[in-house]
């Protein structure tokens, strides 16, 4: 069977290519991908598999591939949203949609997973088990398409889930890997500190809600220097300070909104603990009155540890002239919803190498000029195969196929 799954995707590369850069050309954001979900509906129309759309909080497709042969129940994500991002590259598939982008390339994860789907559905007849197909909306935008696809009772029946993400870390051929926490938890939070706003000429008879802020600005950035443990990662970033008045008033109010991540559930608990402490310590301390939304996005991503070797020995392992090197790569700092199924099942999310030819530093996702060698689907198409047959044919007895 995965000669013929091998094969079937080579034949096929090209359709990758033709169906990546319809859905490069024709991008939607998180939580309106109404014609994608369409697209990709369609495209398993008449097919003999089972088909839940409009799963989650969105417009999530899960696609049901059962095998004729008992066994385990593995499943598959591509994620199939854009960004709000004017696109600079030159190419003949450019964005249609003035100020979208696919720039993180979802577009080529979701054409990847929609040919290997078909391959698996035509090889049914020869797959132990059972293969979920997930097709997700709404990556980009917490709550994230995810968290509610899990909810919903999707991955109830699943012994473990794989997915892949092209990075421009390394070239066509490349797949990494990295075990344990391997993409930072992200959190969000906004403070609005309220004061008694005065004359410029008598501070004594107000309070400055500035002045609150700017404290509050100084004092985050103790928290990781200070209280998270320095082997773990942490980041507070604030990216707005709203504060604008007139240059003769003490302002009576400010607005602040920031970033956070971290590597674990620890450090996510530290900095939770000790931004909450602070803001306490500024109302007694300045007289002031505040107002703390603090809303954890996506969990910090765990990569299964005995799945993630299964998944790097199994590629190391097969003879594939597409598959050149599997090597780690180093944990990463973006987050990723991901997580919320690693939290739910076991599993392993790795990496496929894009990097375009002829480039020297290439641009990073989420670049209004990122782009990818669209060789990298047909890389990502076969890992994925190898894995999930692997997967489902340990232990089994292959005569036969």
């Amino acid at each position: 069977m995965i000669n013929q799954l091998v094969n079937m995707l080579e034949e096929r590369e090209g359709e990758m290519i033709e169906i990546r850069r319809y859905l490069h050309e024709n991008p939607e954001l998180s939580f309106k991908e109404e014609k994608t979900a369409a697209f990709i509906a369609d495209f398993y129309s008449g097919k003999d598999v089972d088909i839940s759309t409009e799963a989650g909080n969105g417009h999530g497709i899960v696609v049901t591939i059962e095998g004729k042969k008992p066994g385990k129940t593995v499943a598959l994500r591509a994620d199939f949203d854009a960004l709000p991002i004017v696109e600079e590259l030159d190419v003949p598939f450019k964005s249609k949609n003035e100020g979208v982008m696919h720039a993180c390339g979802h577009d080529a994860h979701t054409a990847y997973l929609l040919v290997l789907a078909d391959c698996l559905i035509q090889l049914k007849d020869k797959i132990y088990g059972t293969v979920k197909v997930i097709h997700q909306h709404a990556e980009e935008v917490p709550p994230g398409g995810a968290k509610s696809i899990v909810e919903e009772g999707f991955l109830d029946d699943v012994n473990a889930i794989f997915g892949i993400h092209v990075l421009p870390m390394a070239p066509v051929g490349t797949v990494g890997y990295h075990s344990g926490y391997s993409f930072n938890g992200r959190a969000y939070f906004k403070l609005k500190v309220k004061a008694s706003g005065g004359h410029g000429s008598s501070p004594h008879k107000a309070n400055d809600a500035i002045v609150a802020g700017a404290y509050f600005v100084t004092a985050v950035q103790t928290i990781v220097s200070r209280r998270v443990n320095p082997f773990n990662a942490g980041v507070v970033t604030i990216g707005s300070f709203d504060g604008k008045g007139s240059f003769n008033v003490i302002k009576d109010s400010i607005e602040i909104e920031g970033d956070i991540r971290y590597s674990n559930d620890e450090t996510k608990d530290v900095i939770n603990k000790e931004i909450h402490r602070i803001v306490s310590g500024i109302e007694e301390l300045f007289g002031v009155s505040c107002e703390l939304t603090y809303e954890p996005d996506y969990p910090p991503l765990y990569n299964d540890p005995e799945l993630t070797t299964f998944v790097a020995n199994t590629l190391t392992g097969v003879e594939d002239k597409d598959i050149t090197e599997v090597k780690e790569f180093p944990k990463m700092a973006p987050s990723d919803d991901f997580a919320y199924y690693l939290e739910k099942v076991p599993g392993s999310y790795f990496y496929i190498g894009c990097t375009p030819k002829g480039v020297g530093e290439p641009y990073f996702n989420h670049h209004p000029k990122f782009d990818i060698d669209e060789g990298a689907m047909l890389v990502a198409a076969k890992s994925v195969g190898h894995v999930v047959y692997h997967y489902l044919n340990k232990g089994k007895d292959e005569s036969g196929d």
